[in-house]
């Protein structure tokens, strides 16, 4: 694949730093981290999608559920008894050092070796620096918000104690930026959005005046469209898509055009669990299994990023399903499109065998309701608040969980009572 000669400037700190690797070409943003079980008595025909803040953490603290949880998915030898894939939108540290907290936290082991990222090679990379990333995707000559800050220092003007003495020499060097990648939400709010704005206005030439607002303006891709998450907090706080909201409102606030995304990449975005089903299916052929994995079971805690991503899965596995089963009904009667033939179909479906993608609220992250958890989740899972991204369509039945349990230990339980498995 031929890598884009294009600059980029490269936004995101603070909690979140969603990697990519040939990010729109292939797969999702969202991270993910697999875990390889060993040997196990009775092959699984399920497996379990997990989140990670406020359902297994929050913040640096691990959730006592999340230690039982896993005592149940561990077998004597200390391994994994069903494949289990971790995906997350969030990243705060390099992949060795998140597989050894996990491995700390949920007393299991978790290496660089048995753990995968999302894209490509390793379709998206997770926990790694925002410049090895964006060169990675196929950019060159990346720059951050620093790097923009630093060579026009005028541009920055908000934080008093760090605007310039001196009149600094008018910056001449700088390259034409040609992309726009937002990994995460920023330390430095007025400064990202300050600078993204000018980039946006000057046709990736910031410190510049043009005579119009160019539009369509240079491209933008967006990984995370959280807006809230959990940590140590009693109350949720602001996610990646609240950066996002006041980005697009100030664009159009001051060009009277809507901002527009060249991808919208993570959770809910189907792509991000068609990549985390494709290593859950990594991890059967390497065990071995004769049984293919039918069910997979998403745990989460954002209703919005983890409850409508993995409802929305669910219905294009159901859609995929009928169009296999009419094609199939048309093959058997001899029925044919010469013009699709062997173009209508992939060579190897690696998705072919799931049955459904069932969703799994929790109450110990973003949502939390007052008291015990109703009998029917359609009473507390329907919300009157929209807190997708704009671009994503509000639709209440998205956001119904499939179950609503208290923490991810009765989740777990939960699934081993639907699938028959001893919990031995």
């Amino acid at each position: 694949m031929a890598r884009m000669k294009c600059r980029v400037i490269s936004a995101g700190g603070g909690r979140h730093l969603n990697l990519l690797f040939f990010l729109f070409l292939f797969f999702p943003s969202a991270s993910v981290i697999a875990i390889n079980p060993l040997m196990l008595q009775t092959p699984p025909t399920f497996g379990f999608l997990f989140d990670i803040d406020g359902v297994l953490v929050r913040g640096r603290h691990v959730i006592p559920a999340a230690q039982e949880a896993f005592r149940k998915l561990l077998d004597s030898n200390g391994q994994l008894r069903v494949p289990v894939v971790f995906v997350t939108n969030a990243g705060n540290c390099l992949q060795h050092v998140k597989a050894q907290e996990l491995s700390d936290a949920l007393g299991l082991k978790v290496t660089r070796e048995s753990a995968s990222s999302v894209l490509g090679r390793n379709p998206v990379s997770l926990f790694i620096s925002v410049p090895l990333v964006g060169a990675c995707v196929g950019f060159q000559n990346v720059v951050t918000i620093q790097d923009v800050r630093k060579a026009f220092p005028l541009l920055d003007m908000v934080d008093q104690s760090r605007r310039p003495k001196e009149l600094p020499p008018p910056t001449t060097d700088f390259p034409t930026i040609e992309g726009v990648i937002l990994f995460g939400e920023p330390v430095r709010w007025e400064t990202s959005l300050q600078l993204i704005i000018d980039v946006l206005l000057s046709n990736g030439n910031p410190g510049a005046e043009l005579a119009a607002v160019p539009y369509p303006h240079i491209p933008v891709l967006a990984c995370n469209m959280d807006l809230l998450w959990m940590a140590e907090a009693k109350m949720p706080r602001f996610g990646h898509g609240t950066f996002l909201v006041c980005l697009e409102n100030i664009y159009k606030k001051v060009t009277g055009r809507e901002l527009k995304y060249e991808a919208l990449i993570g959770k809910p975005s189907i792509v991000t669990y068609q990549y985390a089903e494709y290593l859950i299916k990594q991890q059967v052929e390497r065990r071995g299994w004769p049984s293919p994995i039918c069910r997979l079971y998403a745990v989460g805690d954002n209703p919005m990023s983890d409850i409508y991503g993995a409802n929305f899965y669910n219905r294009y596995l159901k859609a995929a399903c009928q169009a296999r089963a009419q094609a199939e009904v048309k093959r058997s009667v001899g029925v044919a499109d010469p013009q699709s033939e062997d173009h209508s179909e992939p060579k190897e479906d690696w998705y072919v065998s799931l049955e459904s993608c069932k969703s799994i609220l929790v109450c110990t992250g973003v949502y939390s309701p007052h008291g015990d958890v109703p009998a029917d989740p359609h009473e507390s899972t329907v919300e009157t608040v929209f807190h997708g991204h704009r671009d994503f369509r509000f639709d209440t039945s998205l956001l119904e969980a499939s179950y609503v349990v208290q923490d991810v230990n009765e989740a777990v339980e939960l699934v081993f009572e639907k699938e028959n498995w001893s919990q031995e």
